[in-house]
Formats: C-alpha cells, structure tokens, sequence
C-alpha cells in the first residue's frame, strides 16, 4: 500500500485528534490505516534570518514532521499574504485585502523552502496530500524539483469568482500553480465551477461534465468534496456526563426559555454583527419573546493582532450591551457573549440543550457546527437548525431554515419561525439533516478525496505542466 503523506499549515494532535476536530481527525484515520508522513508548520517562531531542523515525532504509524518559520517569514508569509491577503479576497472580501508584493514574495519562498524539505523525503510510490490556502504552490514547486507522485490539493475555505481573484495582483501565476495538483478538491460545486471558470475565461481552458479540466496540455481533476464530521464520536460527546453538566447548567438557569446558540470564533466571515442585530430585531417584532428567548454566542477571539478582528469584538460588546441594556430584566438576559473556548464535549451537551442552532456566515468553506448542532440533537426533541445560504454546509442541509444573513429581517422571521416550530416538523427537518450528517461524514470525504486522486494521480502524473 502506498504511503500516505499529508501537508497542512499546522500538524496534530495525533492521540486525541477527536478532541481537535475536523481535519485532525480525518487525516489521523486516513495515515493509521495507510501509514505515512504528517508534514506542516510546528507553529514556533524563530529569530529573522533563522529557520530551525526539521523535527520529527513518532507516532504508531504516522511520522510528524515540522519546521520553524522565522519572524520575518510569519510576517510575510502567515500573516501577511496567506491571512491579509488570501483570506479577505477568498471570502469576497476584496475592501479588507493587503495588496503588497513583498507579501507575495514571502509566500512563494516560504512554499518553496517547505518543498525544498519535504521533496528528498518522499519515496516512489507515495501519494501526496496538500491542504488549504497556505499551500496554493507547494505543487508547484514540487514538480519543478523533480516530484512524479500523485499530488493532490483540498481547499478549505470557498474559492471566488474570477471577478473576485482576478483583483488579485499576480493572480494568474499563483492559480495556475494550482494546476501541478492532479486532483484540486473543494467544499462545494460552487466553488469548483468558479474554479473551473476562471480558466475557461483567463486561459481558454475547457471542462468536461465530470469535472477534468484541460488546461494548454494538462488535465487536472475539479470536484466537490465536502468535508464532514465525526457524527457518531460527536454524537457521544453530547451524551457524556461532561455535555449532561453543561445542559443542566444551562437550563437550571433559565428553566423553561428557548436557548438560541451560536458557536463561531471571532472573525469578519462569520456575520456575527449581522447575527446579533437579527435576534435584536426578533425582540422588537415579536415581543412575545421577551423573557423567554436568549441567544447564547461562543465567539472566541482569534487573530487579535488584525485591526478587523478587534472592531468586530468591540461591535459585538456593544451591540449585547445595547440589546441587554434594553430589554433584559432582573430574571432575563437576552444575549450572554463567551469570548473564551470550550471543550468539545461541553459545546456538544450545550447544542443538545438549544432548542435553535443559528449558523449565519456571511461566506464559509463548509461550517462544521452546522453538522456538529445537528449531530448533537435528541431525537425525540430535536433543535432546529438556522443555517446561512452562504455557508458551504447549505449545499447538503437544505432541510434546514435557510437564510440570507445580510437581510436582517429574513433571519429573524427564521430564529421565530425555528422558536415556534411544532414537534413533526423539527422532526422530520432533523431527521433529514442527520442522514446527510451521518452518510456524509469524515471518513467518506477522505476516503471518496484519496480515491480520486489515485485514479487520477495513475492516469497523470507524467503530464506534468511547465509552470
């Protein structure tokens, strides 16, 4: 069997992946049964003009293997082009975007020397995995080095139109390094076809209905494949003794109220500002709810050093204290803000004891809580499900109260709507999303991922493109 060798930004935890999430969990399960190499950023910082050995780690069947960045490389490369470039202009986001060449400079050098470390390590038959947007030309460059290996790349977050990248200054050499990838994954097909797109109008590119695009001589394999969950490992987690607590917890201290729960970390993608204002006008056009609906918002802070992440902090803090300050009562309060992280177990017992799971980026890759809300529900009382249309999830869980999270009033009417659902409908909407939850979990999104690229991978690898 081939060996299996996985790259993302960051790398683990290996022993208890299930308390990560996500792609952990994924890629643990697809290097225990294959054995391989787990290859990424070990998250430390060195001086400006040092960059540290490799350090490798063993565990069981997986070798961890990581490198430092020096500061001037997490300037440029991390926080600089992949996170104030990349990220803002990939959420649509082209008015918070840093356009700076210098900034591009460092994320091709930095993809370069992560190519230049990993490339003597990689045997014949190998079969690579690069994952998200740090990596857009690790590909690249390790064809240019010499590399045969099926190669394949799996974008987490969404990919724009062409009307968005192309704004992008050297747009047209970073996404045609994507092309060195034998199998480009997405989280939805409207993310592919934007792809598949951008090189029919910018490179006269032509795609077949099944998704393999030629491009001057090369044919890369386009396609969805939406990641999932864990849906019965998460399933447990709501009904440990730990997730028991926190519902409890929760319900001894508003007995008989409808809980609304967000769960996002704090970030412009997310709609949070546009989230906190629609449960605020629920109380102003449907004053029944006064004293009886709350809207509990896990919002951990993330990237405190981004002047945008810190306005929306501070938005949010006076949006609830507006909101709180006009509506709440000695026995209520309207909107309870968690600015720290929870553990998994204690966010899945807190889904299960909301009676409404309200998931409303303004753009996201997949949005795993969505999965993660329905996963948690009781089946005999399940919660109902508010779900963005911008989020990839929606593509799947179209059982869900979809909305537009820019159109306020819309996105109240659903947090209502979901409030006063009778039990059949909550039900049978549940029952929907779970069997989407459950077919489409983690296991078929990497195992479906990695047969596609060892079919293509088998076909390809000598049609490598000069790039």
């Amino acid at each position: 069997m081939s060996r299996l060798v996985v790259v993302s930004n960051r790398v683990g935890p290996v022993r208890e992946s299930a308390k990560a999430g996500g792609l952990a969990v994924a890629i643990v399960d697809a290097l225990r049964a294959q054995g391989g190499v787990w290859y990424g950023w070990s998250g430390d910082v060195t001086p400006e003009g040092t960059h540290g050995m490799l350090k490798t780690e063993q565990a069981g069947r997986i070798s961890l293997m990581t490198l430092d960045i020096d500061q001037a490389d997490y300037e440029g490369y991390y926080a600089g082009f992949s996170n104030r470039t990349l990220w803002p202009i990939f959420h649509y986001r082209l008015d918070l975007a840093q356009f700076d060449r210098e900034l591009e400079k460092s994320y091709w050098t930095v993809n370069e020397r992560f190519a230049t470390r990993l490339y003597p390590m990689l045997q014949d038959d190998d079969v690579v995995w690069v994952h998200d947007y740090h990596f857009l030309a690790l590909g690249a460059k390790l064809r240019a080095m010499g590399a045969r290996q099926p190669i394949g790349f799996f974008l987490h977050i969404p990919f724009p139109v062409p009307e968005i990248i192309a704004a992008l200054p050297g747009h047209a050499a970073l996404v045609r390094a994507m092309l060195a990838y034998d199998v480009i994954g997405f989280q939805t097909k409207r993310d592919a076809r934007a792809f598949i797109r951008y090189f029919e109008e910018e490179f006269g590119g032509t795609a077949t209905a099944d998704g393999h695009l030629t491009v001057q001589g090369r044919t890369v394999r386009v396609g969805a494949f939406p990641i999932g969950i864990d849906a019965e490992t998460f399933r447990k987690f709501a009904m440990s003794p730990e997730a028991h607590r926190q519902g409890r917890r929760l319900k001894s201290s508003s007995e008989h109220r409808c809980h609304v729960i967000g769960v996002d970390r704090i970030d412009y993608t997310k709609g949070l500002v546009e989230r906190f204002r629609a449960f605020s006008r629920l109380l102003e056009h449907y004053p029944e709810n006064r004293g009886h609906v709350s809207l509990l918002q896990v919002a951990p802070a993330s990237r405190e050093d981004v002047d945008a992440y810190v306005d929306i902090r501070e938005e949010l803090e006076r949006i609830t204290g507006n909101v709180n300050g006009r509506f709440s009562d000695l026995h209520w309060t309207p909107i309870r803000l968690i600015t720290r992280p929870l553990q998994r177990r204690s966010l899945a017992g807190l889904y299960r004891a909301c009676q409404v799971g309200l998931v409303t980026p303004l753009r996201d890759g997949m949005n795993l809580v969505a999965k993660e809300y329905v996963a948690a529900q009781a089946e005999d009382d399940p919660g109902v499900l508010v779900l963005s249309r911008f989020a990839g999830a929606a593509e799947a869980l179209d059982a869900a109260l979809i909305v537009n999270p820019y159109d306020i009033d819309e996105t109240a009417e659903a947090i209502q709507r979901a409030v006063i659902m009778p039990l059949d409908e909550r039900q049978d909407r549940w029952r929907q999303l779970f069997d989407k939850v459950q077919t489409e979990d983690i296991r078929a999104w990497y195992s479906t991922f990695l047969s596609a690229l060892g079919a293509a991978g088998h076909d390809t690898r000598d049609a490598i493109p000069e790039l």
